[in-house]
């Protein structure tokens, strides 16, 4: 299936770079460019793109607003100088947030999560190609601001819902994600998803214990017990 995009930004050499980067991705065509964001909202109501590169600061609409207005929630990948804006990108459900200048390796990963979320695999071509760097730092809520969180401080991960809370320093931090997204982009040699609703950092990982029902729990070095389904156990066997 061929996917359509538009490209939003108000710098021309912005939205040739984003021209470039798709070249590769020969099932994605793009369906206009917008160079302000009053065009923006009016080709994704008309148009009905199925991914939109979306500039944060343009004349007449910021993206944000392009957003709020159009009421798109899905599909979108911010493209921007401008880190301040992320939480609140990510609370209207943006696929991710690129902040420039961003590489090909970047923009691939972030073309593979929205794939993910369309329901849409990478075409076998793309599937060849090797995985782009894993993830070293995450960007979530602390308040009223944002707090980058170093992926090894963090000694387990908890789906909650519709979210994800990384356990780091005896603190809880909650981000809007899937945890099978968040596994994904992880190091599978050092992280290890034990649960339907866990995953582990085995550096934090202190030993297992068995239950009275044969199962085990993993035993955290800040004390927590997490659960082990067999899979989860399974896939802990081969990593210690």
């Amino acid at each position: 299936m061929t996917l359509r995009a538009l490209i939003a930004d108000d710098e021309s050499l912005a939205r040739r770079l984003l021209a470039e980067y798709l070249r590769p991705h020969a099932d994605i065509s793009i369906a206009a460019e917008a160079d302000n964001g009053l065009a923006a909202a009016r080709a994704i109501t008309e148009l009905k793109p199925d991914l939109v590169f979306l500039d944060i600061q343009m004349p007449k609409l910021t993206g944000l607003e392009v957003l709020e207005l159009t009421g798109r929630r899905d599909g979108v990948i911010f493209t921007t100088a401008y880190d301040q804006h992320a939480m609140r990108a990510f609370e209207l459900h943006a696929v991710d947030y690129l902040l420039k200048p961003f590489a090909q390796t970047r923009f691939d990963a972030a073309l593979a999560r929205a794939r993910r979320l369309l329901g849409q695999a990478a075409p076998e071509l793309e599937r060849l190609v090797a995985p782009g760097p894993r993830l070293t730092r995450v960007l979530v809520k602390d308040g009223e601001g944002m707090q980058v969180l170093l992926v090894d401080d963090i000694a387990y991960i908890e789906s909650q819902a519709d979210q994800v809370a990384f356990h780091a320093h005896g603190r809880e931090h909650l981000k809007t994600q899937r945890i099978s997204e968040l596994e994904a982009q992880l190091d599978p040699a050092r992280f290890v998803r034990v649960h339907r609703s866990f995953i582990i950092n085995l550096a934090a990982l202190q030993g297992l214990e068995k239950t009275d029902s044969d199962a085990y729990l993993a035993r955290m070095k800040n004390g927590k017990r997490i659960p082990i389904s067999r899979s989860g156990y399974e896939r802990l066997r081969t990593e210690i």
